[in-house]
């Protein structure tokens, strides 16, 4: 018995000590693991954080409107995927809209307008896509707006209302809040292209009269059901392409441009006629490279190129048979006229620089005189 007690107390001062040597390390793995418990116990009360969400308290959120509404009496509902959308009634006194349409495939696009018909169908930033699918006027347009934008237009939905917002999308046609490339608000029967998704914003909607054209838009009926679709929505098939981007004319553009470039190729080759082989390399002769020249500086009148070219040859033709270091050596005219038995001064003139050949006179003249030196200095 009194063998267990000593190996009781013997364990006892091991567990403790090792406590204090790494009490910090235990705090902070103890800290770690109860942040990491208060998270699992509290995310699933999280918001979302997805733009223009109804709950979503942030700046790019819309919590702030969805309040606005429903203190307005209008019952808001919302779904989060299609399936949820089509599980809610959408009756004659219900309004529709869809924020995130980024996320509408073609397939989803239909499933809405099947389901929203005959109730007012609010789009949030459509792009190019969408406009496409449901067939409501041509592509959209980003446009930054430095001020606000009047109404100027007799829907009563937005009369005498001003909207304020760093970017939209403007869309080709009349409607409300007109800009140079088109209007931000364009109704095409039930369906209303909304191009100021910032308007709704909770960081935007005081702006100007954002928030009275929102409540104004969305609270016209007694019941809103918000559309919220999701990642899931937008099936692999309807996925965003350069080709669904692109306006339809554009495919049979390019046909058109690809022929017209064969075309093209065919006339231009057929006028080029058959290719003939030639054996490389060609041999001129240098008489006759000589004389082509010559030639072209007859033709061009230029007497002191040509001079200059004649004067270049001579001195370089010199230089070799001096044994200097070449055509512009200072002691080139004083070794010619040693070795020739002629004035410096005279070789300084003929081989130049000097006045240019006023005739073709002149200028045989001064072709014969350098003839004669290399001849002369080839001799000695």
């Amino acid at each position: 018995m009194s063998a267990a007690t000593r190996s009781t107390d013997n364990r006892a001062p091991s567990w403790s000590g090792y406590a204090l040597r790494h009490r910090a390390t235990l705090i902070i793995v103890l800290g770690a693991l109860a942040a990491l418990a208060l998270v699992v116990l509290l995310g699933g009360g999280a918001r979302t954080v997805t733009a223009l969400d109804p709950d979503n308290p942030g700046p790019d959120g819309a919590q702030a409107l969805a309040r606005v509404l429903d203190d307005e009496g209008i019952e808001v509902s919302v779904a989060r995927d299609a399936e949820a959308l089509e599980s809610t009634e959408v009756a004659a006194d219900t309004t529709v809209v869809v924020t995130s349409t980024e996320l509408l495939g073609e397939t989803t696009t239909r499933r809405l307008l099947a389901h929203a018909r005959g109730a007012p169908l609010v789009l949030v930033d459509p792009g190019p896509g969408l406009v496409d699918t449901i067939g409501t006027g041509e592509q959209p347009s980003r446009v930054t707006l430095s001020d606000g934008r009047s109404a100027q237009c007799s829907d009563p939905v937005f009369a005498d209302l001003t909207v304020e917002v760093d970017q939209a999308l403007a869309y080709p046609g009349d409607g409300c809040f007109p800009d140079e490339d088109g209007s931000l608000v364009v109704e095409s029967g039930d369906i209303t292209l909304f191009g100021i998704s910032e308007a709704l914003t909770n960081d935007q909607i005081l702006r100007a009269d954002n928030a009275a054209a929102a409540v104004r838009l969305l609270g016209q009926r007694d019941r809103l059901v918000w559309y919220v679709p999701t990642i899931d929505d937008l099936p692999a098939g309807d996925g965003v392409s350069l080709e669904t981007l692109l306006p339809r004319w554009i495919s049979p553009g390019l046909w058109l441009g690809a022929l017209a470039v064969i075309a093209l190729v065919v006339w231009r080759a057929r006028r080029l006629g058959p290719l003939a082989t030639e054996p490389l390399p060609v041999v001129v002769k240098a008489i006759e490279t000589t004389r082509a020249r010559g030639r072209l500086y007859r033709k061009a009148n230029d007497r002191p190129h040509a001079a200059e070219a004649l004067r270049r040859a001579t001195r370089a033709r010199l230089a070799t048979r001096l044994g200097l270091d070449g055509p512009d050596d200072p002691a080139l005219v004083r070794e010619a006229a040693r070795h020739t038995g002629r004035d410096e001064a005279a070789v300084a003139a003929l081989l130049g620089p000097g006045a240019p050949p006023g005739t073709d006179q002149d200028l045989i003249t001064l072709a014969r005189g350098l003839a004669e030196l290399d001849r002369e200095v080839r001799r000695t």
